[in-house]
């Protein structure tokens, strides 16, 4: 469901992007070519800040925000998630929120006020809060980074956690264009 926000602004979707009749897009949103949106995501740019100022929350090209994701922001803050950038199932990406390129966000993960950088993995259930994550970082499962992390302690993204999120975000895009062509039978 695409709808406006109460300010009325409406989402612009690529025409190459999916986006899955179940999700919705409100307000400022930008999706760009070739993301696949899938079942159930909330994507929400409707909060304003207290000039009634709302920044966007874009989508970068070859993404994929997979089934039940939630992106919201508060106050109007930005949220942008880079391209070939996978956001896997109920993730929970809460602005003010920059993600990079090549990025790999695990089922339930959560992520608020921070900026995670290009080809990060963060593992299933970890939760990301008020820090900033250098390119290549690697966060485990069920593992809680804030600002008082000690990032130095971390490892780097490994040859096999790139090369599984290298993969997820190519079986997505192998989605966008199966779900196009079959989208006028839904």
């Amino acid at each position: 469901m695409i709808r406006k926000n109460p300010r009325g602004d409406l989402p612009q979707v690529h025409p190459d992007a999916f986006v899955d009749p179940t999700a919705i897009l409100c307000g400022l949103v930008i999706v760009e070519a070739n993301v696949f949106i899938g079942p159930y995501a909330v994507i929400r740019a409707d909060e304003m800040d207290g000039d009634g100022h709302i920044d966007p929350i874009v989508i970068g090209a070859h993404s994929n925000i997979q089934d039940g994701v939630v992106i919201h922001s508060k106050s109007g803050a930005r949220v942008t998630i880079g391209q070939h950038t996978s956001i896997a199932h109920r993730a929970i990406v809460h602005g003010p929120c920059t993600v990079g390129n090549g990025v790999f966000i695990g089922f339930n993960s959560v992520l608020f006020n921070c900026t995670v950088e290009d080809r990060c993995v963060v593992r299933h259930n970890a939760v990301v809060d008020g820090c900033h994550l250098p390119p290549g970082f690697y966060v485990r499962s069920t593992t809680q980074i804030g600002k008082s992390t000690d990032l130095t302690s971390l490892p780097q993204v490994s040859v096999s956690a790139s090369e599984f999120s290298e993969d997820v975000a190519r079986t997505n895009n192998d989605l966008v264009r199966g779900y196009k062509l079959i989208q006028n039978e839904f």
